[in-house]
């Protein structure tokens, strides 16, 4: 998690990446057919203007290891020193005929890339550098750019920095051995189709072939991925194995068949040659062995969630209450950069229920829960412990179960058939006479339910006093209460010193990735300390604010103040009114007398005139809770102001869900921009809070709050430049209906370059790639060629959320489709593609502490732990004033303008001080930050239709019903219509900036 003194005062990104919704997929990788045609170009070659030189180049990063070769007899073969890696060749493209001994496929069995004859790769492995599908309707197929010189040399200062990149040695002569592993049962279930094998299960399968046969299957050899594979540093018999177990001494035995076979033999010397430019390949499936080696210990020792692994005991101070744990747990990743292979380690916390006993925890989960009246708890009980695992304490090691109920019985009435297979006569037992007489336990709560824990509709009852919460089970973080939620953010956002002697203690640690002895037996070394680089922090901008005054922005914090100043820009505010929703609230009711005087003074102050409101209407929180009720009232005031509002204020006494609602009915249906607060802050009527208050309204409204002096590196010349920012956000993963929202926005003035139109558009589930990116980048250049009768001339698009896996979709097919859309015979845009990555794990720490313990605002890091050849840097742009600071990776992967580091590290950081709402450079390049919060717009409209559906669909065929159907005109399936996300009226036309 990010410091957050840099992203705005940003409220939820609505991405189940977290609350975000995000849980981004990775793609398949696919590798890149050898040789074909590619796009290169040195800044001195391609001149702005000028399309990029077309060149015949290897590529060591995106392709499989080739085949054997046999060149046209024509074309003279040239030695491999003279030509290093990523230096173009400066020949016709080799005629490529594949070696005898390698089987040719039809393309219908063996897609580009896809390796024939073998398994999966290793899922749990993550190894970035990675590939997507080709485009096959065009005859070149770009890769990531290559970095264009040794990084940047401007500063104001140099900073000396640690980062959480631990190198990585290995013995070359090492041969790692790759296996496939298929596990099956024995028999086949008598009914229906036998069920997939749980992945815990699939572990303790392979620790019992270890444990049965040691020598044949040494444990500390062999790293198992969970699924498929198995890497070893010996060599293992091959075949069909019997492995027989039981999760418990008194359950029934399960036979297992493990089948075997040997898929690969992977050379370390391979990844060597790699690391040294001397493989212009990647050796993806020995990154990925040695992945799971490195992950293969914290597996076996603590509990693996997805990516991370946390432990198994807790502390008190661990605890967020109501039952709660914040777990404090690592995650890893192996990279190959600039200074050779490296692990990246980073400290990670996630709430998980306490493995107690379950009474215990519903004393502490539920409120005022009382054993001697259940029953007024049981609705509350239920909800709490449907779902969960449970291990129960009347066996001898402990069965695992998931609980599906309660029993509508107390547990004294509870009573079964005993089946005597076949004897007579069947022999009716009370369950509390059972569990006496078979475990000689005596139940003490009688009085109440026993959990149902059966499965296939087979009755299971256990007492719950014999049953213990399973470790491991997460909480979700969004159902923690106001207390716990603030609990787990300190503890997820410890100090930089903190972070910093967690990580070093992780890597040391005997349950860590260099525990075990499990990577020496693969002649892997890790140096335990983090690398050390040389870090630059670039000059900040100069900022133009009201009546021409230039103002410099503060030295360490870069932040800068306004009072006594003016926006550039003011837009004036002559209609507006205010819906004060708390006026009936006990405790957060707004002043109105004092708030509104206050607000349209701290505007006048800002250079933004505002007259009295049109008018102030009451109304009650609970409208949130009936959209009728809600839609009524919005079409109410719309209708007194002859919709001719230029902003409607709302009030509001708390957060609430029905914001969405609010959002998506105001800004689709009627067309009308909305600015909502809270009473409390609104009450207190700070100055910041009202400065802040004003800088949203004044943006939403086409003002310009502030602008930069100077043109952009790269740009100071004649011709418009329009920047583009792009974006999906993905439901969460408990959803597996709602689409992804695509969101698009660009700037629409030069060259201040801060004012923003956005387009959204939903697709499929999940879907990573923005299905309609040129459409909407076509759209938002007309918007910019009728707002400025000139079309732009140059086009930066920053693309946000994708990881390294996907660079060859962004490249291949969204640049693509752009360039489809908006280029044509008398148009043609010079465009550079940049990706912002803010899901990484590399932090930085600075030598010297200051007084936050933060790197300075304008750091930049392009040396040692980027990537080997590609044209990446880390900025971190902001200052952290909450936990430690996470630096933005920026990663550009075409460039039709020629930036060197400096002017591409310059321009980016300098975009960073012209977001709209806030007075001091925010960590994300704003068009990237514009578009997931547009995303984010589009999932709240998603989710307001939903639930209008629902609640028409629930009202039957009541009055009140077809009102709604027809006025919201929101039916089943609406959100998967473009055409519902469409704002109506100003907001359209004069592509207002209404998201922020």
């Amino acid at each position: 998690m990010e410091g957050r003194g840099g992203r705005g005062g940003r409220a939820g990104r609505g991405r189940g990446r977290e609350g975000r919704g995000r849980g981004r997929g990775r793609g398949r990788d696919q590798g890149q057919e050898p040789g074909q045609p590619t796009h290169f170009q040195h800044p001195s070659s391609n001149p702005i203007g000028r399309p990029p030189v077309q060149r015949w180049v290897p590529n060591p990063v995106q392709q499989p290891p080739p085949p054997a070769l046999v060149r046209s007899p024509a074309i003279p073969v040239q030695p491999p020193s003279s030509n290093p890696i990523g230096r173009p060749v400066q020949q016709p493209p080799p005629a490529f005929v594949r070696s005898p001994s390698i089987p040719v496929q039809p393309p219908s069995s063996n897609p580009i890339g896809r390796p024939v004859q073998q398994p999966p790769p290793a899922r749990s492995a993550t190894v970035e550098p990675s590939t997507s599908h080709p485009v096959k309707d065009t005859g070149d197929k770009l890769i990531p750019l290559r970095r264009p010189d040794k990084g940047g040399t401007k500063a104001v200062r140099s900073v000396a920095i640690r980062v959480n990149h631990f190198p990585v040695k290995f013995k070359s002569d090492i041969i790692i051995m790759h296996y496939d592993v298929d596990i099956k049962h024995e028999a086949p279930p008598k009914k229906g189709f036998p069920g997939k094998i749980p992945k815990s299960t699939l572990f303790m399968i392979r620790e019992k072939l270890s444990s049965d046969n040691p020598s044949q299957f040494p444990a500390s050899s062999i790293a198992y991925d969970g699924e498929k594979n198995i890497f070893s540093a010996v060599e293992l018999p091959i075949g069909k194995f019997k492995v027989v177990f039981s999760e418990a001494d008194d359950t029934k035995v399960c036979s297992f068949i493990v089948t075997i076979n040997l898929v690969k033999q992977l050379e370390l010397q391979k990844l060597s040659d790699y690391l040294r430019g001397e493989l212009s390949y990647v050796p993806r499936e020995i990154l990925q062995a040695m992945d799971v080696v490195m992950k293969e210990n914290p597996a076996r020792c603590m509990i693996s969630v997805g990516r991370s692994f946390y432990p198994h005991h807790f502390s008190r101070e661990d605890e967020l209450g109501y039952g709660i744990i914040a777990s404090r747990g690592l995650q890893q990743s192996l990279k190959p950069t600039a200074q050779g292979l490296s692990v990246c380690l980073d400290y990670s916390v996630m709430p998980f229920l306490k493995p107690v006993p379950v009474l215990e925890f519903l004393k502490e989960h539920v409120y005022r829960f009382n054993l001697d009246d259940f029953e007024n708890f049981r609705r509350e009980v239920e909800a709490a412990l449907k779902g969960l695992k449970v291990r129960v304490a009347h066996r001898r090691t402990g069965q695992k179960f998931i609980v599906v109920g309660l029993t509508s019985q107390k547990t004294r009435d509870l009573s079964f058939v005993e089946d005597l297979e076949g004897k007579d006569p069947p022999k009716k037992i009370m369950l509390v006479d059972y569990f006496k007489e078979k475990y000689d336990r005596d139940i003490f709560y009688k009085h109440i339910p026993c959990l149902d824990v059966g499965k296939n509709n087979r009755k299971n009852y256990v007492p719950m006093e014999f049953c213990t919460l399973v470790e491991g089970q997460r909480y979700p973080k969004e159902n923690l209460d106001r207390n716990g939620t603030q609990r787990l953010k300190q503890e997820s956002l410890p100090p930089p010193a903190v972070r910093d002697n967690n990580i070093c203690a992780m890597v040391r640690a005997s349950h860590g990735p260099c525990g075990g002895g499990i990577i020496d037996s693969f002649g892997i070394d890790v140096n335990k300390n983090m690398t050390l680089v040389s870090g630059r922090v670039i000059e900040p901008p100069v900022l133009k604010l009201g009546g021409s005054s230039r103002i410099n922005v503060e030295k360490d914090k870069c932040h800068w103040n306004l009072v006594g100043k003016w926006v550039v820009e003011g837009i004036p505010v002559d209609r507006w009114a205010v819906i004060d929703f708390s006026a009936k609230d006990l405790y957060n009711r707004l002043d109105p007398d004092w708030f509104i005087p206050k607000f349209i003074q701290r505007c006048a102050n800002l250079g933004i005139r505002m007259n009295e409101p049109l008018f102030y209407e009451t109304a009650n929180m609970h409208a949130f809770s009936n959209f009728s009720v809600l839609r009524g009232l919005l079409d109410q005031v719309s209708k007194k102001a002859r919709g001719q509002l230029q902003i409607l204020v709302c009030v509001m006494a708390a957060r609430h869900s029905g914001y969405s609602y609010l959002k998506w009915y105001s800004e689709t249906v009627i067309g009308m921009v909305t600015q909502c607060c809270l009473s409390g802050p609104a009450n207190k009527a700070s100055d910041q809070y009202l400065a802040n208050l004003a800088l949203k309204l004044n943006a939403k409204l086409g003002g310009s709050n502030a602008e930069l002096i100077e043109r952009l590196p790269r740009f100071e010349g004649e011709g418009h430049v329009m920047f583009i920012g792009a974006d999906v956000n993905h439901p969460g993963s408990h959803n597996t209906t709602s689409p992804s929202i695509a969101a698009v926005v660009a700037t629409m003035n030069w060259p201040s370059a801060n004012r923003y139109a956005a387009r959204i558009c939903p697709q499929a589930h999940r879907v990573e790639k923005i299905q309609n990116i040129g459409e909407m980048c076509l759209e938002l250049v007309k918007n910019y060629a009728r707002a400025n009768k000139v079309e732009p001339q140059k086009i930066v698009v920053f693309r946000d959320g994708v990881s390294e896996g996907q660079f060859d979709m962004v490249l291949n097919e969204e640049l693509s489709d752009i360039k489809r859309a908006i280029q044509t015979e008398n148009y043609r845009p010079t465009i550079t593609l940049i990706v912002a990555r803010k899901r990484h794990l590399t932090r930085l720490f600075p030598r010297e502490r200051n007084f936050n313990g933060n790197v300075p605002p304008g750091t930049v890091v392009d040396t040692t732990v980027v990537h080997l050849s590609e044209f990446d840097f880390y900025l971190c742009s902001h200052y952290g004033t909450l936990g430690t600071s996470k630096p933005t990776h920026y990663h550009v992967l075409y460039d039709e303008h020629g930036f060197s580091s400096d002017q591409i590290q310059k321009l980016t950081y300098n975009l960073c001080f012209t977001f709209a709402r806030c007075t001091k450079p925010v960590s994300l390049v704003p068009p990237v930050y514009y578009a997931d919060l547009v995303a984010y717009r589009g999932r709240i409209y998603c989710d307001a239709m939903m639930a209008d559906a629902e609640a028409s669909a629930s009202a039957s065929t009541s009055a009140l019903a077809a009102s709604s159907s027809s006025s919201s005109s929101s039916s089943y399936g609406a959100w998967l219509d473009e055409r519902s996300y469409r704002w109506r009226g100003a907001l359209e036309k004069g592509n207002m900036m209404y998201f922020i």
